[in-house]
């Protein structure tokens, strides 16, 4: 019996996972981000589960990852509601439950009711001013990296920001990456007076200063996320395009791109289905360090006044912080360490891709 011929995409899968380093790298990084999203079940000063008189509240979780995606009305569990302090039973001008007092108190009363709260019952916004001293404050045993020069504390601000410069890089790489396909994809199969013209456009658009024009924005408005995104998506496409002009040049050229125009098969066919997935290589392999770059430009941006709205958690902000208040150790210390500790993970997992997609390992005749 024949043996069954293994798929190019599979050797090369197969040989990402035998490079340890890498594949643990990209192990370790995924399970962070994907746990990142139920911060708010453990990084949060809403309680999980409040039991009052017989009646069960969950007060976390109808507000889960309000801040990153906001209020869908035909999806309820994203609704932001807030229980005053009334409901149960408190005598207070708050507007919303303090649940670390209302676990107390409840402990105090002696009675069935009870509050679950997060292990880490602080909310990336909340400031701790009533504390001894000044902000920002040493690391403890309550805030475990210290606070903030406003009172917040460090550990659930370095968190949340790891969530958003993840989220914010990977939005950035695949709308810049998308659509410097599309235009390389263009530009190297048609050529001629469409690679002409385009490649004009192209040089014309990279002329643009980048941080001038965001500058610019900003001074006439607020750049929130989604703006910001589509800021630097504007102008991330420019090199991938020249790689994927490039492919498209050379893979034109091939036998099966001769046969499948002799089967009558159309351009934007051949383009998706028969040069496209033999010209992903560029892509996977700069995608790992394009991200790496978006979430240093992220940082900068933040760093300068640029980027995120305040009270955003921000790694750039708290880097800022660190310069600010450089006696501070914490302050300079954690912020660099979760930096470089994640732009490590991507780095190595990124050097694994490019190993293991090299194309001088497999060739399409073996």
């Amino acid at each position: 019996m024949a043996r069954r011929s293994e798929s190019l995409f599979r050797m090369r899968l197969r040989k990402f996972r035998r490079l340890k380093r890498g594949y643990y790298s990209f192990c370790i990084l995924a399970t962070a981000y994907v746990g990142s999203f139920f911060l708010p079940f453990l990084m949060n000063d809403k309680a999980l589960v409040v039991r009052y008189r017989g009646r069960y509240y969950f007060p976390a979780f109808r507000s889960y990852l309000h801040d990153t995606f906001g209020y869908h009305p035909w999806l309820g569990v994203f609704e932001n509601r807030v229980y005053p302090p009334q409901t149960f039973g408190q005598r207070s001008v708050a507007v919303r439950t303090d649940y670390r007092a209302l676990k107390e108190q409840f402990e105090a009363a002696g009675t069935d009711d009870f509050v679950i709260l997060p292990p880490i019952p602080y909310s990336p916004f909340e400031q701790f001013l009533e504390e001894e001293g000044n902000p920002p404050a040493p690391p403890s045993r309550k805030h475990w990296l210290g606070t903030d020069d406003r009172g917040r504390d460090v550990l659930v601000r370095l968190a949340y920001g790891f969530r958003i410069s993840i989220t914010f890089a990977l939005l950035v790489t695949g709308l810049s990456y998308a659509f410097g396909t599309l235009v390389g994809a263009v530009l190297g199969y048609y050529g001629g007076w469409v690679d002409l013209f385009g490649l004009r456009f192209v040089e014309i658009w990279g002329a643009i200063p980048f941080l001038y024009t965001v500058i610019i924005i900003s001074s006439l408005v607020q750049p929130g996320f989604l703006m910001l995104v589509l800021i630097l998506a504007a102008f991330g496409w420019l090199g991938i395009t020249f790689y994927i002009r490039g492919e498209f040049y050379r893979e034109k050229a091939k036998d099966y791109v001769a046969a499948a125009i002799a089967t009558g098969e159309s351009n934007p066919v051949i383009i998706v289905k028969h040069i496209l997935p033999n010209a992903l290589t560029p892509i996977i392999a700069f995608a790992p360090f394009a991200i790496v770059a978006n979430i240093l430009t992220l940082v900068a941006l933040d760093f300068l006044g640029f980027g995120l709205p305040a009270p955003t958690p921000s790694w750039g902000e708290l880097i800022k912080q660190g310069k600010e208040n450089i006696r501070e150790w914490h302050l300079v210390v954690f912020p660099l360490l979760a930096m470089f500790l994640t732009l490590q993970l991507i780095v190595f997992i990124g050097e694994a891709v490019r190993e293991a997609f090299d194309p001088k390992v497999y060739s399409r005749l073996r």
